[in-house]
């Protein structure tokens, strides 16, 4: 048995080619670890993680319990379906399209022609300042709310009680459709919401319509070789279900967690891959050194 656990977005220090990317001297634990003046992770810290070569937090615990250590991304890229990709084995040489300046207009006119509905926004934005902000105007209108963010995603949004489940996930499978060739995102995501304005907040019906990887990984070796791979979080929707039997999504880490341990209890052999998100999702994106810290230290306490 082979429990895979990644804790999105909790990097230990900066890449060579961070600067490529717009990021400079980042630190995500480090910075955590000190704006909060100490994280309380006694599992994590027993393990090894403050012992990792380039953490720079002067915190190392004598014998770790652990093995430890620190990898280097090989691919070219920093987000989601790139990095995942490469812990299955898949070298990704010419990075996935961003847009800083948002979707080009040939694209959007496009999308609007096949829905039968008009767009707002068009922007990189948190997602939960994007509802806030157009949320009364898609009510009004029926108008889809598309953004984007420093990664190679294009995110739709829109109220349920507006656009049902069915049909946004039906205008996500054609934007996916559309999004081919110099701009074929990693993946189209669908980011339903509910609520009153002023008081808005994204549901857990999200869905994510990734490009397919290559057949040639990991995920798709276990399972040719009859290990049962079992995807927790976003794990499915990441590799398009590529090589994986069963799919549990989850709402939130603690959900992911309590998901984990309950199939680690059900099995003594396979392979478990589970990513929490709120991490990157919640705290990251927003840079809330607070809350990730809380998210740190209840991931520690359900991974005693």
């Amino acid at each position: 048995m082979v429990i895979l656990i990644v804790l999105d977005s909790v990097g230990i220090g900066q890449m060579p080619d961070s600067k490529k990317y717009g990021d400079d001297k980042v630190d995500t634990l480090g910075n955590v670890y000190r704006a909060n003046n100490g994280l309380n992770v006694p599992t994590l810290k027993k393990l090894g993680l403050f012992n990792i070569d380039g953490v720079s937090i002067n915190d190392k615990y004598d014998s770790p319990a652990g093995s430890y250590g620190r990898l280097a991304e090989i691919s070219n890229g920093k987000d989601t379906t790139t990095g995942h990709w490469e812990i299955a084995g898949i070298y990704t040489k010419n990075p996935f399209p961003t847009y800083p300046s948002g979707f080009p207009d040939d694209i959007i006119k496009e999308l609007e022609r096949r829905i039968n509905r008009k767009v707002l926004g068009n922007y990189p934005a948190s997602g939960t300042q994007i509802i806030d902000d157009l949320g009364e105007h898609h009510m009004q209108t029926g108008d889809i709310i598309v953004y984007t963010s420093a990664d190679s995603v294009f995110q739709i949004a829109a109220h349920e009680d507006v656009i049902s489940i069915a049909e946004l996930y039906k205008i996500c499978e054609t934007a996916r459709e559309l999004l081919t060739g110099e701009h074929e995102v990693a993946r189209v995501i669908a980011r339903p919401f509910e609520g009153e304005v002023g008081n808005f907040t994204r549901t857990s019906n999200r869905h994510d319509y990734a490009i397919t990887p290559p057949e040639r990984n990991l995920l798709c070796y276990l399972t040719n070789t009859g290990v049962e791979v079992t995807g927790v979080g976003k794990i499915y929707d990441i590799f398009a279900g590529n090589g994986i039997k069963n799919t549990y999504p989850t709402k939130n880490n603690f959900a992911g967690m309590q998901k984990t341990i309950e199939l680690a209890k059900q099995r003594t052999e396979g392979f478990i891959f589970t990513n929490l998100v709120d991490f990157d999702m919640k705290y990251g994106h927003r840079n809330n050194p607070i809350g990730y810290a809380k998210a740190l230290e209840e991931f520690d306490i359900q991974l005693a």
